[in-house]
């Protein structure tokens, strides 16, 4: 395995985030032929930011998730995986709620599956 960027969508409580769309927060971990992960960097999006606001948005421009392979948050739609995937960024779901734990299981291919998702996440305004 060569080198993969992974990025964990996380709330203010350092959680995984709920939803991918409404993240405001990513915890972007880098990792290697030795299967560990180490945080490389932490990337802030405003509200325009967001990965809901460039899926509905539609405007084929670049978003700050593109230049990572893999991504992971509570829940995602279809389409901003389906967009997102376009661009070679892996966005997947899951119920764990450790951003480490998550990044671990995704490496050992254990990664557990999160909730569906839910339009109710889309349509808030509040940071998840």
């Amino acid at each position: 395995m060569n080198e993969i960027l992974i990025a964990v969508a996380v709330g203010e409580d350092g959680s995984i985030a709920p939803h991918a769309g409404r993240a405001s927060c990513w915890l972007v971990y880098v990792a290697g032929n030795d299967a560990e992960a180490s945080l490389a960097w932490t990337l802030d999006l405003t509200e325009i930011g967001s990965l809901h606001e460039w899926h509905v948005r539609g405007d084929g421009n670049r978003h700050p998730l593109h230049y990572v392979d893999v991504a992971i948050a509570g829940s995602a739609g279809e389409g901003v995986k389906r967009n997102l995937l376009e661009r070679n960024t892996e966005l997947h779901t899951s119920s764990e709620t450790s951003p480490l734990k998550a990044v671990a299981a995704y490496l050992a291919g254990e990664l557990v599956d999160g909730l569906p998702h839910e339009e109710a996440h889309c349509l808030k305004t509040s940071d998840q």
